[in-house]
């Protein structure tokens, strides 16, 4: 294909893309615009608020130092950055030294381009499916989902859901290179990358019945991403279970979901007082996995029942801390397609209401998960 061939496949793309895209972007400037106002009303900036809150100063310090960066009161042994997977710091690292301006900002600049291309893959997947509509109803419900800010936050979610919604795609179009490389890729950005593999895997192993050698190989190199950093700590840390080390600094564990099921008898049933961000965490756990139901009775494509039962199962079954978890769901746009699938057949009203609330209640929920919350995202 030529040059000018190409240019123009890539602008036809985009114009298919452009309803959701902009869908998208309406709802996250409705987030930004009501953030914008709380924090006007409590004196703070927006900038900070954003680009240097919580584990965007750890990929910062990572991004600055490496991973010999530690706050001075939490110095540990083994390190405590060591649990942050390199993409994102090195991808902050290599542009700030090309581009103007702070790492904090580069970061965030990174974050929201990363979030459009999450929202074009998450929109290419539902397109693909289940047709336009629809696909442009998944992009747009991906970003009003109730802690949706963190998509244009110095995290690494969006980087990560751009990751897994393009080798998913790449899975149900066949092309098989470049599932394993995204997939490999999304390995190194976050530790739930091990979903991704899983399902380049899953689909690779069983299309190589048919298609001989590439999914194959697709599948063999998918988890190398992942491997390769959960390797070197191992061998930084000399022990073989080093990374798993680290993550129990962090007080994190494999419990098969004991806590999970106690926290949430704890903020939905027994706690007299709740916390209005924990009951959202939650709500948001429950809801996934109800969802996760409706997708297999939904009969989704092998690779995308496989993410998100991995990613479910990740976040679900571990015993650590229990606020960020609906941070950690927010790459599981294969969870929203049947309610996008069930919007796009529903009258036009009734998908505007829906669309609108959760927009809203987006917008309101990010604002105080900042501003409210005393803690994490």
């Amino acid at each position: 294909m030529t040059e000018r061939a190409l240019r123009h496949a890539a602008a036809r793309a985009l114009r298919h893309a452009a309803p959701a895209l902009l869908g998208y972007l309406a709802v996250r400037l409705l987030g930004l615009a009501v953030l914008a106002h709380w924090t006007h009303l409590q004196e703070h900036g927006v900038w900070p608020v954003l680009a240097r809150s919580w584990d965007s100063n750890w990929y910062l310090g990572i991004a600055d130092h490496g991973y010999t960066h530690e706050h001075r009161d939490r110095l540990t042994d083994p390190p405590r950055s060591l649990a942050f997977f390199p993409l994102y710091p090195a991808l902050v690292k290599v542009l700030a030294a090309v581009t103007p301006g702070s790492r904090a900002s580069v970061g965030l600049v990174l974050a929201v381009l990363c979030s459009f291309a999450a929202a074009w893959g998450v929109f290419a997947v539902g397109d693909r499916l289940r047709g336009r509509r629809t696909g442009t109803l998944l992009a747009v419900l991906w970003g009003a989902t109730p802690v949706a800010l963190v998509q244009w936050m110095g995290y690494t979610e969006s980087l990560f859901t751009a990751l897994a919604a393009w080798a998913l795609y790449a899975v149900l179009t066949g092309r098989w290179a470049w599932a394993a490389g995204l997939a490999a890729a999304a390995g190194l950005a976050r530790p739930t990358g091990v979903a991704v593999a899983a399902a380049v895997c899953a689909a690779g192993l069983l299309a190589a019945r048919r298609q001989g050698r590439a999914p194959l190989v697709a599948a063999l190199a998918a988890p190398l991403g992942w491997l390769a950093y959960v390797g070197w700590v191992g061998v930084r840390l000399g022990r073989w279970d080093g990374y798993f080390a680290v993550q129990r600094v962090w007080g994190n564990t494999w419990d098969g979901g004991a806590v999970t099921r106690a926290r949430l008898r704890a903020h939905l049933v027994y706690d007299d007082d709740p916390q209005l961000f924990l009951a959202v965490v939650s709500v948001v756990l429950v809801v996934s996995a109800g969802l996760y139901l409706l997708c297999l009775t939904d009969r989704q494509p092998l690779p995308l029942l496989v993410f998100g039962g991995v990613l479910l199962l990740v976040v679900l079954g571990s015993g650590g801390v229990y606020f960020p978890r609906a941070r950690f769901l927010v790459p599981g746009f294969p969870l929203l397609l049947p309610v996008a699938t069930a919007l796009a057949r529903a009258r036009f009203p009734a998908a505007v209401l829906v669309t609108g609330g959760a927009a809203l209640s987006s917008a309101w929920l990010g604002a105080y998960m900042m501003l409210v919350w005393q803690g994490p995202p």
